[in-house]
């Protein structure tokens, strides 16, 4: 594939990935606290990535400045936004309700984008964002019937509130201060910060225990080597390449193709309203990204 090709391609696969993560943590929250899985989960990945760039001739930043900011976006993107998920659906929010509320971010981002980075949100694209929304909330509803709203508390709400907002101001920060470095070292910062802030609280609020079961591990590998490595570059670079807005606007994308994803692996049904809300999903996402 040419580079061209690669590019073009780049959201679509980034998309595929992303949406693993969900089933991903539903494989594995059962036989490991959330703080605890996340501090194996980076624990794991600053070795593989470490190893990585030791073994080429890796560019590190110099500039202090670059270093926190790498640092902060780390914090935000890995720390903030996958522990709002993981703490959410460890306190019994629906997966499909912890989705909904990540399902603001491009609205979000979009409404900030412009005092934040100086981008201009047209009124296509804010057509495509809200029409991406609703798209969304439709493929979600058919999880959300009968789900009794008294079974969780504020305080899984207010994990999955907290994740949207990491991620929107993540994916900002990244965009306004991070897009400069060097893939491998500036990902190896990022996480290492993350680790640094996370594992101390998996020690100080949970019992550190784990269940050492064929899912487990299998849940822990695919989401390190696929989602902390391989979907978070195609994040980063994403970022680095493409307005906020419209690099947000991809997140839509992630629940139709998880439906469809549990559609083939667990034979859960595909409405119709579902399959109303995919194409207008796609229409608004089209809508965002369409060169004017």
């Amino acid at each position: 594939m040419t580079a061209r090709g690669w590019t073009s391609a780049m959201p679509g696969v980034f998309v595929l990935l992303w949406s693993t993560g969900f089933i991903g943590a539903k494989y594995g929250l059962p036989y490991a606290e959330p703080f605890t899985f996340l501090t194996l989960r980076f624990v794991i990945v600053v070795l593989l990535l470490g190893a990585v760039v030791a073994a080429r001739d890796t560019v590190w930043p110099r500039d202090p400045r670059l270093i926190a900011h790498l640092g902060v976006s780390g914090l935000l993107v890995h720390a903030a936004y996958l522990g709002g998920v993981f703490g959410a659906i460890r306190a019994g929010v629906p997966a499909g309700l912890v989705a909904l509320v990540a399902g603001l971010q491009p609205l979000l981002t979009a409404s900030v984008a412009g005092r934040f980075l100086g981008e201009t949100v047209g009124g296509r694209q804010w057509l495509g964002l809200c029409l991406g929304l609703v798209g969304v909330a439709m493929v979600l509803s058919t999880r959300l019937t009968g789900v009794g709203f008294d079974t969780f508390g504020w305080d899984g709400m207010a994990f999955a509130v907290a994740a949207l907002l990491a991620i929107t101001g993540g994916t900002l920060y990244q965009k306004r201060y991070c897009t400069g470095m060097d893939l491998g070292s500036g990902t190896f910062i990022q996480y290492v910060a993350a680790l640094v802030v996370l594992a101390p609280v998996a020690v100080l609020t949970e019992t550190m225990e784990v269940r050492w079961t064929l899912p487990f591990i299998l849940s822990l590998g695919w989401l390190v080597l696929v989602l902390s490595l391989g979907a978070i570059s195609l994040l980063m670079t994403l970022i680095r390449l493409g307005e906020a807005a419209k690099v947000a606007s991809f997140f839509y994308l992630v629940p139709p193709v998880t439906a469809i994803l549990a559609f083939l692996l667990f034979d859960e049904a595909l409405t119709p309203l579902a399959l109303a809300g995919m194409a207008a999903t796609a229409v608004g996402v089209a809508l965002v990204v369409r060169k004017a």
